[in-house]
């Protein structure tokens, strides 16, 4: 299962609105667990075998980034696909073949 998450603290007292570093807490949490995972500007996702291994994983993400605001606001975004695995390269790389197949017909003469 892929679950992609977004976590961050409010109420921090940061003048400049950063949760860089309480975000970097829960990257850590994410990194230190082993399992496949990708990070970007919006959420991180997880790949995991089962939902108690991967909400383990977020508890505990969550968890890290509470001690940087006197609140926590958490996103949660799941797919559910038993036995799949591999799904969080998979997807995109069969999303990048369709665009080539898309460019590849788009340059066939009409």
């Amino acid at each position: 299962m892929l679950v992609a998450f977004s976590v961050a603290p409010s109420g921090t007292g940061r003048t400049d609105g950063s949760v860089a570093d309480a975000v970097a807490a829960a990257v850590r949490v994410v990194r230190d667990s082993g399992l496949p995972h990708r990070t970007d500007a919006m959420f991180t996702t997880i790949e995991g075998p089962d939902w108690d291994t991967v909400m383990d994983v977020v508890k505990r993400a969550t968890a890290a980034v509470e001690p940087f605001g006197s609140r926590v606001s958490l996103v949660i975004k799941a797919d559910i696909r038993p036995g799949y695995d591999g799904e969080l390269e998979g997807k995109v790389a069969r999303v990048e073949r369709a665009l080539a197949s898309e460019d590849a017909d788009a340059e066939q003469p009409r």
